[in-house]
C-alpha cells in the first residue's frame, strides 16, 4: 500500500509496494498510494528554515525538503484563502467558478457598511461558497475507494451542506465555516471539533486526529487531508516557545524594521516571537504525523507535499512576519501575496535535495494526484490544472502561463488587480486607473523595477493574453463606485 503524503501540492504517480511504478490507469486497490495533505494557513514563501528564514526553527520541514523536492515558484491561485482553498479541491481557477474573495468579504451591494465604502470601485460579486456541483479531489478518490479525511481550516462555506462531508470528506475534525480559530487553545468553540482539557493546543490535536486517522486507515487506500488553522490570527503560542524566541531575537541582535507599501506600513525582518512560537508548533504537529508513518513503517511508500494557501501576513494585523525580498504579503498581488513555500516528497521518485523554478500553481495538486495514484483524470473538473508528475521525476516540464483574477479590496491593502506570469514576466493589472506593472521576476524577485513604460509590445501581448483568459473563463470584475471619493479613503 501507498501513502501519499501533500503537505502542499500533491504529486506523484503511483509506486507499487515495493515494485515498480503502476502505468497511469492501472493502480490496483492494494498499490494505490494513500494521500496525505499538510496546507499551512497564512504562511509566507520565506517563513521555514529550507527556504530561507533564519529565525523561525522548521527541522520537520526541513527534513521533508532534504528528503524530496523543493518548488521554489509555487503560487497560490489567489492572495487570500478561501479562493485557493478552493482552486485545490475542485482543481478549476477561482475566477471560473467565481470564488475569487474570501467568503465573508463584503459583496458590491453592501460595501457601505464597510472600510471600502468610499474607494474609488465596487469590488466583484462572489460567491461565497464551494458549489456542490464541484467534483472535488476528494469525491474524486472517493470514487476508486479511498477513505477520506479531513483535519482544521475549511472555510469554503458558511452552511453546513458546504461543510467536508458534503464534499467527499469522511471525516471531518473542526472543518466549518470559520476561517480562524476562537482560540489555540481548549476550548475551542468549534461545532466540529470537541473540546480536550482546558489548554490543549489546536496543532497539537489536530497532528493527534490525524495520526489516529492513518494508523486506524493504514491497510487500505486513504486521503489524509490536514488543512492547519495555524498560522492565522490570533497570535497566540505556549510561553515556553514565546520565550525561546525572544532569546533568539536578542542572542542575533535582531531588531523590527519597517518599510512601506502603499500607505500601509511592512515587516521588513522576521522578529516576531509569538508567531516563531506558532511557526514552531506548526513544525511540531508536522513531525508527529510523520513519525506516525514511521512507527507503522510506511512512511517509504508516502508522498509528502507541504504548501500554503496565500502569502504572509506583513501589512496589517500585526504584520507578524516579513516575505522580504518578496514584495507585500497576504491581499496582494505581489510575489509576497501569492508565491508559496511547496515541498514533495515522494520516495524513490523525488530526488531528495532537489528543487525545481518551474512555476506551478495549486490548481496543478488535483491532476497531479490522480495521475500519481494511476487513477483516471477528470479532465472537465481540473480544467486549470496540469499534472505535474514530470517534474517530480526529474524531467523539464512547460508549465504554460498562470493567472491571477483577485477582483476585491484586501483586508491588508491590496486594490482589485489581475495577473498573468508568463516564463520570467509577470504583468500585473491594476483596476483603480488602469496601470499596469510588469516585472522580470528571475532578475528582479522584490519587483522594484517596473518594466512596462519601456516594453509596449511585451505589456500589449501579455495584456492581451490576461484578457482573452478573463472572457475566457467570465471573470467578474469591479465597478465604478459612483459615490464621492473623501479623506475617509484607506
Amino acid at each position: 500500500m501507498r501513502i501519499f503524503f501533500i503537505t502542499a501540492f500533491l504529486f506523484a504517480m503511483g509506486f507499487g509496494r515495493g515494485g515498480p511504478q503502476l502505468a497511469s490507469g492501472q493502480s490496483s486497490t492494494d498499490e494505490r498510494p494513500n494521500i496525505v495533505i499538510f496546507l499551512v494557513d497564512d504562511l509566507g514563501w520565506k517563513d521555514i528554515g529550507s527556504f530561507g528564514s533564519s529565525f523561525y526553527e522548521t527541522p520537520n520541514i526541513d527534513a521533508l525538503a532534504a528528503e524530496g523536492m523543493s518548488f521554489q515558484q509555487a503560487y497560490a491561485a489567489s492572495p487570500v484563502c478561501s479562493p485557493t482553498r478552493a482552486s485545490i479541491m475542485a482543481g478549476k481557477n477561482p475566477a471560473r467558478m467565481n470564488t475569487t474573495d474570501w467568503f465573508g468579504a463584503p459583496q458590491p451591494e453592501n460595501v457601505q457598511n464597510h472600510w471600502t465604502r468610499n474607494k474609488p470601485l465596487k469590488p466583484a460579486s462572489y460567491t461565497p461558497y464551494l458549489p456542490l456541483e464541484e467534483k472535488t479531489i476528494a469525491e474524486a478518490l472517493k470514487e476508486h475507494g479511498y477513505t477520506t479525511f479531513f483535519a482544521g481550516k475549511w472555510h469554503l462555506g458558511d452552511e453546513e451542506k458546504y461543510w467536508p462531508k458534503n464534499h467527499g470528506f469522511d471525516i471531518n475534525k473542526g472543518g466549518f465555516s470559520s476561517g480562524a480559530p476562537r482560540s489555540y487553545f481548549a476550548p475551542y468553540s468549534n461545532p466540529r471539533l470537541k473540546d480536550g482539557p482546558n489548554g490543549e493546543h489546536l496543532p497539537h490535536r489536530l497532528a493527534q486526529e490525524t495520526a489516529s486517522f492513518i494508523k486506524k486507515h493504514q491497510d487500505q487506500p486513504f486521503l489524509a487531508y490536514l488543512s492547519f488553522y495555524s498560522v492565522h490570527n490570533p497570535k497566540q503560542a505556549h510561553l515556553d516557545l514565546i520565550n525561546k524566541y525572544k532569546e533568539k531575537k536578542s542572542e542575533l541582535g535582531l531588531v523590527n524594521k519597517w518599510g512601506k507599501e502603499g500607505a500601509r506600513k511592512v515587516r521588513l525582518v522576521q522578529t516576531d516571537p509569538v508567531y516563531a512560537g506558532m511557526v514552531d508548533a506548526m513544525d511540531q504537529a508536522v513531525g508527529t504525523v510523520m513519525q506516525q508513518l514511521r512507527d507503522l513503517g510506511i512512511e517509504e511508500n508516502t508522498i509528502v507535499i507541504f504548501f500554503s494557501d496565500n502569502g504572509g501576513l506583513s501589512t496589517s494585523e500585526g504584520h507578524p512576519t516579513s516575505n522580504m525580498p518578496l514584495r507585500a504579503g497576504k491581499g496582494w498581488m505581489y510575489e509576497g501575496g501569492i508565491r508559496e513555500p511547496m515541498i514533495v516528497k515522494w520516495p524513490g521518485v523525488t530526488k531528495p535535495g532537489s528543487s525545481t523554478l518551474e512555476p506551478v500553481i495549486s490548481m496543478d495538486l488535483y491532476p497531479t494526484i490522480l495521475e500519481s495514484a494511476g487513477l483516471p483524470l477528470e479532465p472537465r473538473q481540473h480544467v486549470d490544472g496540469e499534472s505535474l508528475l514530470p517534474l517530480l521525476k526529474g524531467r523539464p516540464m512547460d508549465r504554460g502561463p498562470l493567472y491571477f483574477h483577485y477582483p476585491h479590496y484586501g483586508n491588508q491593502g491590496g486594490s482589485p488587480a489581475s495577473a498573468i506570469r508568463k516564463g520570467n514576466y509577470k504583468l500585473i493589472e491594476f483596476y483603480e486607473d488602469k496601470p499596469v506593472e510588469l516585472y522580470n521576476i528571475a532578475r528582479d524577485i522584490s519587483e522594484n523595477n517596473n518594466l512596462a513604460p519601456e516594453n509596449p509590445t511585451l505589456v500589449n501581448e501579455l495584456q492581451g493574453m490576461l484578457d482573452d483568459w478573463k472572457r475566457s473563463v467570465d471573470a467578474q470584475l469591479p465597478t465604478e463606485n459612483g459615490k464621492n471619493q473623501n479623506n475617509n479613503n484607506k
